[in-house]
């Protein structure tokens, strides 16, 4: 017992010089743990058809839709699409800007 006393008096020597040794860290601990988190990004991918689109067509061939919510959308993405095949467009989702 009196080897394992030993050992973990140099375990704490070992640990307490660690700890006290070196220059400390001038950085405030916010700033710190604002450049450890993971950066932020967006993933996007390209869409062949549009999935409000298709959804809405889905919906609409199993319901009756009570209001006309997506009436707009709906024929701004026929008009894109249509302008797509005559005009070869560029395949981007029509938004309200």
């Amino acid at each position: 017992m009196d080897q394992e006393s030993k050992s973990k008096q140099q375990l704490e020597k070992d640990l307490a010089q660690a700890l006290t040794e070196g220059e400390m860290a001038a950085n405030d601990p916010d700033e710190a743990a604002l450049g450890r988190l993971s950066p932020r990004y967006v993933a996007r991918a390209q869409a062949e058809k549009d999935p409000i689109v298709e959804e809405t067509n889905i919906v609409r061939s199993v319901i009756r839709e009570i209001d006309d919510r997506y009436d707009d959308y709906m024929q701004r993405a026929r008009a894109n699409a249509k302008g797509e095949r005559d005009e070869g467009g560029d395949g981007s989702i029509p938004s309200d800007e």
